[in-house]
């Protein structure tokens, strides 16, 4: 498995008091997930509460002004980008990483932007998740190793971030689920088991998908999504 938790930039201010752990809170709609982490990281840090919804993470960040928010990307009620506009002005010293399934360009850029500190995937494993909350409540910049490629890409300007979010804005979530996976090679019967949707509901999606991308196939979807670094 590749590292993760490797510092891209270094920067900030240092921590108050960096012999105390640092403070947690855990933001994703699934409650098993968040179990499983909280298992993993708590006593290294200190886990202060969680929060299922965009809603309940800015009432918890306000609430407990922890150093670091464990942010997934898509949550209920607006996405993990909304948590952090909301929170931005009212918790300033709070630092946000992003804790996400999604490996997808638009996504960790997208995020980053949004003002995250870091951006790992889930396939982290406990030890490198509390370095890099600790990397990243000292200020550092913490990205899995390939998703820092895409950083990198898109300030020098390989990636057209703007032409990306414009195309990208056209799709609701659920078809940008969809996409993803039809783009990789899923056949419809695999997507609706992916997504846990019927059959005839993705291939609603994907036509839906097609038409606002002015796409006329599959094939033609695939070399889109990959000339956009989506897969």
């Amino acid at each position: 498995m590749a590292q993760h938790g490797i510092p891209a930039t270094a920067g900030g201010t240092t921590r108050p008091d960096p012999t105390r752990p640092v403070s947690v809170v855990i933001v994703d709609d699934h409650a098993m997930f968040r179990t499983g982490v909280r298992a993993e990281i708590e006593g290294r840090v200190r886990v202060l509460g969680e929060a299922a919804d965009v809603d309940e993470a800015v009432e918890a960040v306000q609430r407990l002004r922890p150093e670091v928010v464990l942010l997934d990307v898509h949550l209920p009620g607006g996405g993990g980008g909304e948590v952090m506009r909301r929170i931005a002005s009212r918790v300033p010293e709070t630092r946000f990483l992003a804790l996400s399934v999604s490996d997808a360009a638009e996504d960790v850029i997208g995020t980053i932007r949004a003002g995250a500190r870091g951006y790992v995937t889930k396939t982290i494993t406990g030890p490198e998740l509390v370095d890099a909350i600790g990397r990243v409540a000292e200020g550092d910049a913490v990205f899995s190793p390939r998703l820092a490629g895409f950083v990198l890409d898109a300030f020098a300007g390989s990636i057209a971030v703007a032409q990306v979010d414009e195309d990208l804005d056209r799709l609701s979530e659920r078809e940008r689920e969809v996409m993803r996976l039809i783009a990789r090679g899923y056949a419809y019967k695999e997507v609706a088991s992916e997504l846990f949707i019927s059959v005839k509901t993705v291939e609603t999606h994907v036509s839906s998908v097609l038409r606002k991308l002015q796409l006329s196939s599959r094939h033609e979807l695939t070399r889109w999504a990959t000339d956009r670094r989506l897969l």
